[in-house]
């Protein structure tokens, strides 16, 4: 869950709201949220402890269809362009303590086509982590406990300096002074919120908090090599919210303690340009900036770096089951269903890293990301309705564990998300119809998988 966006993310949000009391609401509803969603997949994890997780969980409630569908996106974008994506933030990062690595470093142009240092060294991540988890379960669990411990830590240090050590009076009398004052940046131009705007402007303004809290359901994925997963898994998804979701909202704290929320887009000073218009909105930077000097930007480079490392290593061992699990069941490459002799699905985690890499070049990852929030939160609404439908499917099947609240807390969750999704089609069409039409485009797909003909091809 942790990796760069809880240092971006704030920036954007602060221009759709211009509060630091409506920035922490919108935090705090992301959680909320975030944690009934946890808690309803936890009842499905314990009926079908299966690789796949989430693909699994919308074949046995709806239909093969739509575990492909899921699977498809999965796959085309949601994972890999953000496997792509993490690993090029880790790249950048690094490039502030080795300036070696850089953008402008071309090594090779092809037309349009440049690679770059920074593409080498995500490229190298990419293989370096799949390589590493091609090796057993046990070695990529070290590594993500290492790193998840390791940015835990961190973003606590983060936490423990900015309360102890950093302050600017100023910023907090005049965050104190507009801290329920909405106002949203429309084409530069402030305008104030109430009623219906503001609610409206806090649906847009969660899109990046979503997305920070996102990959929360990642380790539903390995299900069949979790041991005791129908204890496991429930507690590690709502226990890890939980956590990240503190965290976050802690860290939050720290940027309007240290930065003003609203600023200028020609202002020269962290001060004069606030949270919303933070250097290529790294509030994490300019919020350490204050209290660091020049140094804060190795400083942050090292934490967004174990952040991203441990991130896309999380993402990567993950994934490669969704993908495994659809080969199981004739809906993907045959051989990407079979394991190697360290019991893990060798092939899926090549094919990933093989995609992975292309999106790293293709310059498109970061748009391909905005363009499906939007379906990422349609599956998972899709599977929290799946709650309710495999109630009535298989009432006998047993359920160790159910969800907490249902049905109040799961309806909760699938009207509120419902209501940003809507809010997102009208305000943000073209984060929305762009992701809307990739899960549309695998219907065909889905079916000419299905052809018997095409079928026998692909498994011979």
């Amino acid at each position: 869950m942790i990796g760069s966006g809880i240092f971006l993310v704030s920036a954007d949000m602060a221009r759709n709201l211009g509060s630091p009391g409506w920035l922490l609401v919108a935090w705090a509803i992301t959680g909320i949220l975030t944690v009934i969603a946890a808690l309803s997949y936890g009842e499905l994890a314990v009926m079908m402890p299966h690789a796949g997780g989430q693909y699994v969980y919308l074949r046995e409630a709806y239909n093969p269809l739509a575990g492909f569908l899921f699977g498809w996106t999965l796959f085309l974008v949601i994972q890999t362009g953000s496997i792509a994506a993490v690993s090029v933030a880790f790249s950048k990062f690094l490039g502030v303590i080795f300036p070696w690595f850089s953008d402008n470093n071309v090594l090779l142009q092809v037309g349009s086509l440049k690679i770059t240092t920074i593409h080498l060294m995500s490229i190298f991540i990419i293989l370096f982590l799949t390589w590493v988890n091609t090796r057993g379960i046990n070695i990529g669990k070290y590594v993500q406990d290492t790193f998840s411990y390791t940015k835990i830590a961190a973003l606590l240090l983060f936490f423990i300096v900015g309360f102890f050590i950093a302050r600017n009076d100023e910023a907090v009398r005049l965050n104190r002074e507009i801290f329920w004052q909405g106002q949203q940046l429309v084409d530069g131009k402030p305008v104030p919120l109430s009623g219906i705007s503001l609610i409206i402007a806090l649906g847009i303004a969660m899109v990046g908090s979503l997305f920070a809290a996102d990959a929360w359901n990642n380790v539903t994925f390995a299900s069949e090599e979790i041991k005791d997963p129908k204890r496991t898994i429930p507690l590690s998804m709502v226990l890890g919210v939980v956590i990240v979701i503190v965290l976050y909202m802690l860290v939050n704290y720290i940027y309007i303690k240290v930065l003003p929320v609203r600023g200028s887009p020609d202002a020269t000073t962290v001060m004069g340009q606030g949270m919303q218009y933070a250097s290529n909105d790294r509030v994490g930077t300019a919020a350490m900036y204050g209290t660091f000097g020049e140094s804060a930007a190795i400083i942050m480079a090292i934490l967004i770096m174990i952040s991203t490392f441990g991130c896309v290593n999380g993402m990567i061992l993950s994934g490669a089951r969704v993908y495994y699990a659809m080969a199981k069941d004739g809906l993907f490459f045959k051989q990407v269903g079979i394991l190697n002799s360290m019991g893990v699905p060798g092939v899926s985690l090549a094919l990933q890293c093989a995609w992975a890499c292309i999106l790293c070049l293709s310059g498109t990852y970061s748009n391909l990301l905005d363009y499906v929030i939007f379906s990422v939160l349609i599956f998972y609404v899709l599977s929290v309705v799946g709650v309710f439908i495999l109630r009535v499917k298989k009432p006998d099947v047993a359920r160790p564990y159910k969800t907490w609240g249902y049905p109040v807390t799961p309806a909760v969750y699938i009207l509120a998300c419902t209501f940003i999704m809507v809010i997102l089609l009208i305000y943000k069409p073209a984060y929305t119809w762009p992701g809307l039409i990739i899960v549309i485009l695998g219907i065909p797909v889905y079916y000419l998988w299905k052809k018997p003909k095409f079928s026998r091809t692909k498994r011979t």
